[in-house]
């Protein structure tokens, strides 16, 4: 078994998704920014890449962000998915203690900072 194996990543929409989780993760994970939609051709190499890896989902709580949730349920079934509350819309904009928490809830390490 390879160390590829327990390696994390989590698909965000745009870079200030990526730049928040970053902020709040600690621990080392890889971050796919996915910069609002995927064409088909770019999701068929991500699969390739994300074989054997623990994905994670997390985009926004706005139509954009369900359609692409969407297409990773039909496309990557064994995907966990991380929802922030609707009232934060964003994941960029969503507060550092709330995206701990549900980072958390997914089992990653987060700045205890966050969780006070």
């Amino acid at each position: 078994m390879t160390l590829d194996y327990f390696e994390k990543v989590i698909i965000v929409e745009g870079k200030s998704d990526k730049k928040k989780v970053l902020n709040v993760i600690n621990e080392e994970i890889e971050i796919i920014c996915t910069n609002g939609t995927i064409s088909v051709s770019r999701l068929d190499e991500l699969i390739e890449h994300l074989y054997n890896k623990d994905v994670y989902i997390l985009v926004d709580a706005d139509d954009a962000g369900e359609k692409l949730r969407k297409q990773f349920m039909r496309e990557l079934p064994e995907a966990e998915h991380i929802y922030i509350d609707k009232m934060y819309r964003e994941v960029a904009t969503s507060p550092e203690q709330h995206l701990a928490t549900v980072l958390l809830g997914a089992n990653f390490d987060v700045h205890a900072e966050f969780l006070l």
